[in-house]
């Protein structure tokens, strides 16, 4: 007899552009013109929008606006607002604004973690420690992002059980959900498939996300492996906005529009409207001022009709 398959029926989308695209642009986006932007993402059927990042604004100038545009975004019921918190402080200033969902960042790897945050993962977790415990009275979800769960930058190939361990520390912890990361594009779909399968065998309660980056054209491959291991949320941004540091010039996130044709394309319900989606896609070249790498918003979804060319004699 066959067993079931685990490809979840419908999937849900969290929204990162507005804090890990814009987080790297070279233009600030003002403020009113972000709060437009989330506005008209939060009617578009997404089910989470990560808005901005409550971190210092020397570390990310770009969003140093970060109280003002969750305060002044349309909150809809159905769209949790989430938002990057780096400490305790961050924490305090962000549930002062009501977000509904709080997101943590650490390592896999020892190296990107001082790299990226001076921190050991040991040291981020002494953190996380101490943020539960600032959050604890306030009922908001706490998500914690694991990056370079597929690879680092700077190690390489970061083993299965290195991130099977830190998943643990996370969940024993405290930690309510956990975001997989392929921080600089190094994950394959064979990979993902035997990690996904992995973690949600041992924690089949925990919401697992998963976090692609598009650097070497394996972001939809990716998500697709995920998903037939039964994964069932996903970050993207839309345009395919953001990328990473350590991978200088290289594409960035999954492109929320592409993820979302392609699994609405094979039958899987995403809950968002597609053309309400390309609709808002449409205004990024204009809203930071150059082209993004989104493929669906140029090319149209497949099922648009051409004429036929006529036939000359």
């Amino acid at each position: 007899m066959s067993q079931p398959s685990p490809c979840p029926a419908k999937i849900e989308i969290n929204e990162v552009a507005p804090r890990d695209g814009l987080q790297i642009e070279a233009r600030f986006v003002p403020t009113e013109e972000k709060i437009r932007w989330i506005d008209a993402l939060s009617t578009t059927g997404l089910r989470r929008i990560e808005a901005t990042s409550f971190t210092s604004p020397k570390a990310i100038p770009n969003l140093r606006d970060a109280a003002d545009v969750v305060t002044g975004i349309q909150r809809r019921e159905g769209v949790d607002i989430t938002v990057l918190v780096p400490n305790v402080k961050g924490t305090e200033r962000a549930l002062a604004c009501q977000v509904d969902e709080i997101n943590l960042v650490m390592s896999a790897s020892d190296s990107h973690g001082l790299a990226n945050l001076r921190m050991t993962p040991e040291q981020s977790l002494e953190q996380f420690a101490a943020i539960l415990d600032a959050s604890k009275e306030s009922g908001v979800f706490i998500n914690a992002s694991l990056s370079t769960t597929f690879g680092c930058p700077f190690e390489g190939d970061v083993h299965e059980a290195r991130v099977l361990e830190r998943v643990e520390k996370l969940i024993d912890l405290g930690i309510q959900g956990v975001t997989l990361c392929d921080t600089t594009g190094m994950a394959n779909p064979a990979q993902v498939k035997h990690l996904c399968e992995a973690v949600l065998e041992r924690w089949p309660e925990t919401p697992f996300t998963l976090h692609f980056h598009n650097t070497r054209g394996m972001g939809l491959a990716n998500a697709l492996a995920a998903w037939q291991a039964g994964i069932s949320r996903f970050d993207s941004s839309l345009g395919g906005l953001g990328g990473c540091p350590f991978a200088p010039g290289a594409t960035g996130n999954v492109c929320t529009e592409d993820l979302v044709h392609m699994f609405e394309a094979m039958g899987v319900d995403t809950g968002v409207d597609l053309d309400a989606l390309l609709e808002v896609a449409a205004t990024l070249p204009d809203l930071i001022g150059h082209d993004v790498p989104g493929q669906v918003v140029k090319a149209g979804k497949s099922t648009r009709r051409y004429a036929i060319p006529s036939v000359h004699a």
